[in-house]
């Protein structure tokens, strides 16, 4: 990966008091300036304004976290695979409130099967990723398990980025680049998993293999062949750190107490947990190996590994990691967690050690390593009043562009409807290990232009959106979303005749015929308590009528629950639904904010 190094802390604001502001609250005006503030708000997670945070930070589906430090601020990317656009990026100033800046990939340009016209990448596209700055330019490495390792460059993190440069192809790699510039040598190199893409049969240790390339200094090619610094089993998301010239290598490994089930299935006995490997010599080793970080008491069976070390102004240092889907119903996705790193030996132990072997577990509640920073979060809430869409939402796959709009109504979102595409082979999600199979060959799956963002935490949250549902055409399906691993529409059909009436649609693409809607505004609300949900509708925005069953949300493609919009036609490309504004509340961290 990269060194790290400290910066001063220049303290800004107090934290703003808590307040919850009601999302029912119709927002019709929006050009008429308030003085009004809504404070920041406190909940279940994240900065707890006294100084303390609540694990997961980013209770979110922000999975495989890379952090790099420039100056007094913390940039983080996740990966997202078939979302567009694809790697997230995230700024901090404190490691515990992050706000969405941007992503790498403005579209997933590399593959036809990210298109809107294929739709057929599902739980593949952007993996895993390692961020980097290095003399003045920014490089994001990942790989796309069907298509190998590529690197994409800025000058600023916020872009224009630049297309991605493939550099090894997928049938040497599988996952996972880590990359560390050595100034003292000058030489560069990336850590890859191979896992067993090149493995001999003179290696007998059972797991992933995982190498070290080296890359020409600008980091954009890779220079002979790799070489085996590690095996073992699930060995992946390796980041490379030299810290008072040693090496120190983190990995995520399984330990496999019961094979009965596989990695990722919910095993009391089985355990992702952290290892570091450690060398004095070189960074080709040879390594020693210790376990730094293990499943405790605060995230029941989720496994906890697999971040970024940082370091913070006072010089303790941290440890940024995901939890893992191995639980009961991890339907928000891969949330992540802060935690402190006390070096023991030298052996960073991340965590506080519980039960007194020697590795550390998660810490549910915890000091700030960073005071004096308000309260942020991830942007969530939108008027569509920009001509730019917000960070907070990405396409389920590439959009047609020509058939969404911020521009042809101000302050509003059109999103026009395509023909779904073919129930056939090329199409839609195809099911694999990674693809669940649940309802994959519905419509939905194959519907161009889907617009959403994540949901926030784990206890309860209400969405609510207005929708002007007067351009609606003859065969057109449009509303509300929610999907993950299984999707829940309610919505409008329009049927040959011009005739509106609303719809439930549950996973398995059966639908529940409502009442006929003549009227142009539609206002769908959505709320969950825990992974269970339900759907209201109303006509005025006052007055709300439950509609469809109460229905489980879902962990599944690799994606945690979403909130948003969709959009399709049965018959032809005809008809469009505007959307007037989005409002969430969750129990969270949110922002101050005008009214």
């Amino acid at each position: 990966m990269k060194l790290i190094y400290n910066t001063v802390l220049q303290p800004l604001i107090i934290i703003l008091l808590v307040t919850l502001v009601s999302c029912n609250s119709k927002r019709e005006n929006k050009t008429t300036a308030s003085k009004d503030v809504a404070q920041a708000q406190t909940g279940s997670f994240g900065d707890q304004g006294d100084g303390t945070y609540i694990n997961p930070i980013l209770n979110a589906d922000y999975p495989d976290s890379d952090i790099e430090q420039v100056g007094d601020t913390y940039y983080m990317i996740t990966s997202k695979q078939h979302m567009s656009p694809g790697m997230p990026i995230l700024e901090s100033k404190d490691m515990v409130n992050w706000t969405n800046v941007g992503h790498v990939f403005n579209s997933l340009s590399w593959a036809p099967e990210y298109n809107w016209d294929r739709m057929n990448g599902y739980s593949f596209g952007t993996w895993a990723g390692d961020l980097a700055y290095h003399e003045g330019t920014w490089y994001c490495y990942q790989i796309d398990y069907q298509h190998g390792l590529m690197v994409a460059t800025a000058k600023d993190i916020k872009g224009p980025w630049s297309k991605p440069i493939m550099m090894l192809p997928k049938a040497e790699v599988l996952d996972d680049p880590g990359v560390f510039w050595d100034e003292e040598t000058h030489k560069a190199y990336v850590i890859i998993n191979t896992a067993g893409k090149q493995k001999a049969a003179t290696n007998t240790i059972e797991g992933n293999e995982n190498r070290i390339y080296e890359m020409s200094w600008d980091g954009t090619k890779i220079l002979g062949e790799g070489k085996l610094v590690y095996t073992g089993m699930g060995a992946e998301a390796a980041k490379i750190y030299k810290i008072n010239g040693t090496w120190y290598i983190f990995l995520a490994q399984w330990t496999m107490g019961d094979k009965s089930t596989k990695p990722g299935v919910k095993n009391p006995k089985n355990d992702r947990k952290q290892i570091v490997l450690r060398s004095k010599e070189s960074i080709y080793g040879p390594y020693e190996v210790k376990t730094v970080l293990e499943k405790g008491t605060a995230f029941n069976d989720r496994s906890a590994s697999q971040g970024a070390l940082m370091q913070a102004p006072d010089k303790s240092w941290w440890y940024m990691h995901q939890l893992i889907q191995n639980d009961t119903i991890p339907f928000q996705g891969r949330p992540q967690c802060l935690e402190p790193v006390n070096w023991v030996d030298g052996w960073p132990i991340i965590g506080i050690d519980e039960d007194n072997d020697g590795i550390g577990e998660p810490v549910r509640q915890y000091k700030k390593p960073i005071d004096g920073y308000p309260i942020t979060a991830p942007s969530s809430d939108d008027d569509f009043s920009s001509s730019k869409l917000g960070f907070q939402w990405e396409w389920n796959h590439n959009p047609r562009n020509t058939h969404w709009s911020l521009t042809e109504r101000s302050g509003w979102l059109r999103l026009k409807a395509s023909k779904i595409l073919p129930n056939e082979k090329g199409y839609g999600p195809n099911i694999n290990e990674w693809t669940n199979n649940d309802g994959s060959d519905s419509d939905f799956w194959r519907a161009s232009n889907t617009l959403s963002q994540r949901i926030m935490g784990v206890t309860t949250g209400t969405a609510v959106a207005k929708f002007d549902i007067s351009g609606m055409q003859p065969h057109q399906l449009a509303g509300f979303v929610r999907y993950g691993g299984v999707f829940n529409l309610l919505g409008i059909e329009v049927d040959e005749n011009g005739k509106k009436h609303l719809f439930y649609m549950d996973p398995m693409a059966q639908k529940t015929k409502g009442p006929e809607i003549t009227g142009s505004d539609l206002y769908v609300r959505t709320s969950n308590n825990s992974n269970q949900a339900t759907y209201e509708y109303s006509l005025d925005g006052e007055t709300y009528n439950s509609f469809g069953p109460t229905f489980t949300i879902a962990f599944g493609k690799w994606t945690g629950d979403r909130l948003g919009f969709f959009s399709w036609n049965e018959k032809e490309d005809a008809g469009y639904i505007d959307v007037d504004w989005f409002t969430y509340n969750y129990d969270g961290p949110k922002a101050a904010k005008s009214l």
